[in-house]
C-alpha cells in the first residue's frame, strides 16, 4: 500500500498530490515522473514532472535525475521563473547530448512540468505528455501537444530544412510522432527542446491538476480525466483510477499520471512545509514498475519514481484524406489554440 502525503501551498490553501504508474502493454517501461518539494527563501516551491521517453528510457531518466535539479540552481529561478525554465530546459538536453555523444543510441523523451512557487503556477511542456487543470469542475489544457502536423510547428520544422510525413501518423522525417523531445541527436535540427510556458495564479475554483503521459491522454478525453479525478478525494486513488482507466479503454502505451489536489479550506497561517524545515528538500524516489499487464491495477504513491517506453504504432492506421494543416488544433476544447513557440 502507499499514502498520500500532503504538504503546505502558500497561506490559503493545502495540496496533496498523488502518482500512479503502469507498464501496460508494452514490453518495457519507459516514463518516469518526479515530484520535488522545497522551501526557498520562505516561500514553497512544489515541481511535479512527467517524462515520457521513446527510443529507450534513458532520455527520461536523464530528466528525472537533472532537470528539476538543474532549474533549482538556476540564478534567476525565484526572480524570473519563466526565463529559469526556458534556458534550463534547453541546458539539460544539451547536457543529455552530451552525456550520451559515445554511444550508438538516440533516445528521446517529453516532458510536461508544473511548478508552483507559492500561489503562481508555472506550466512547462515539451512534447505530447500533458497537463490539464480542473476549475470549477471545468477541463482547461494548460498545454497543447507538440504535433508535427500542427501548423506552426510543421512551418517550424520545414524552414530549418525538415520534413513532416505520414508513416502511420504524422512524423518528423517519417521517423518521430512528435515535433519538440529532449534527445534525439539525429533530429536535433528540427526537433528542439524549447518549451511552451504558461503561468496563472491558484485560485480558490482551482480544484486540481492532472499531468500524464499519452498513454493517458490517447484514450482519456481532458473533460473525462477531470470528472474521474473529482470522483476521488486522495490524489492518489485519482492517480491509480485514471491509469485503470486507459488501461482498461485500451491504452497500448505506458501509462503515468501525477494528481495535485487543492484544498482551500485548509489554510496553513505559517506557509511552511509541514515537518519540514526552511531548508529541507523532499524529492520522490524511485520505487518498483509493475511488470504484469494482464491487472489493470498501477504502482501509486505520493512521492516516489518510474522508467518508460517507445511510440511507434503496433498497426499503423490509414492516413487521413486531410493534409497536416487540416489538424492544427487536436485539443479544441483548450484554451491555448493559438499557443505555439
Amino acid at each position: 500500500m502507499t499514502e498520500a502525503t500532503a504538504v503546505g501551498v502558500g497561506k490559503d490553501g493545502r495540496i496533496k498530490c498523488g502518482f500512479a504508474s503502469f507498464r501496460g502493454k508494452r514490453a518495457s517501461m519507459e516514463d518516469c515522473y518526479d515530484v520535488k518539494l522545497s522551501n526557498i527563501d520562505g516561500r514553497n516551491v512544489c515541481l511535479f514532472g512527467i517524462f515520457d521517453g521513446h527510443g529507450g528510457s534513458r532520455a527520461s531518466e536523464y530528466l528525472k535525475e537533472h532537470l528539476f535539479d538543474n532549474l533549482l540552481k538556476h540564478p534567476k529561478f525565484m526572480a524570473n521563473t519563466k526565463l529559469a525554465l526556458s534556458e534550463t530546459f534547453n541546458q539539460t538536453d544539451t547536457g543529455f547530448l552530451n552525456a550520451e555523444r559515445e554511444t550508438f543510441r538516440d533516445d528521446g523523451s517529453t516532458a510536461s512540468t508544473a511548478i508552483m512557487v507559492g500561489n503562481h503556477l508555472y506550466v512547462a511542456n515539451v512534447g505530447d505528455s500533458r497537463t490539464v487543470m480542473s476549475k470549477s469542475g471545468k477541463a482547461i489544457a494548460l498545454s497543447e501537444d507538440h504535433k508535427p502536423n500542427r501548423c506552426d510547428e510543421r512551418r517550424r520544422i520545414e524552414k530549418a530544412g525538415g520534413v513532416v510525413m505520414w508513416a502511420g501518423t504524422w512524423r518528423v522525417g517519417g521517423v518521430l510522432a512528435m515535433s519538440r523531445a529532449f534527445g534525439n541527436r539525429l533530429l536535433k535540427q528540427y526537433v528542439v527542446a524549447d518549451p511552451d510556458i504558461q503561468d496563472l495564479e491558484i485560485s480558490e475554483d482551482t480544484e486540481l491538476l492532472v499531468l500524464a503521459s499519452d498513454g493517458l491522454w490517447d484514450v482519456v478525453p481532458n473533460e473525462d480525466a477531470v470528472s474521474i479525478a473529482l470522483t476521488e478525494e486522495e490524489p492518489e486513488a485519482a492517480a491509480r483510477k485514471l491509469t485503470e482507466t486507459a488501461f482498461t479503454r485500451g491504452s497500448a502505451d505506458n501509462i503515468t499520471c501525477i494528481v495535485v489536489r487543492f484544498h482551500h479550506d485548509k489554510p496553513d497561517p505559517s506557509g511552511q512545509l509541514p515537518s519540514q524545515s526552511a531548508s529541507d528538500e523532499v524529492s520522490a524516489d524511485p520505487q518498483a514498475i509493475t511488470s504484469e499487464p494482464e491487472a489493470a491495477s498501477a504502482t501509486g504513491s505520493s512521492q516516489s519514481d518510474v522508467a518508460h517506453e517507445s511510440k511507434n504504432p503496433t498497426s499503423p492506421p490509414s492516413p487521413p484524406a486531410s493534409s497536416p494543416e487540416q489538424e492544427t488544433n487536436p485539443h479544441p476544447n483548450s484554451p491555448m489554440e493559438a499557443a505555439g513557440p
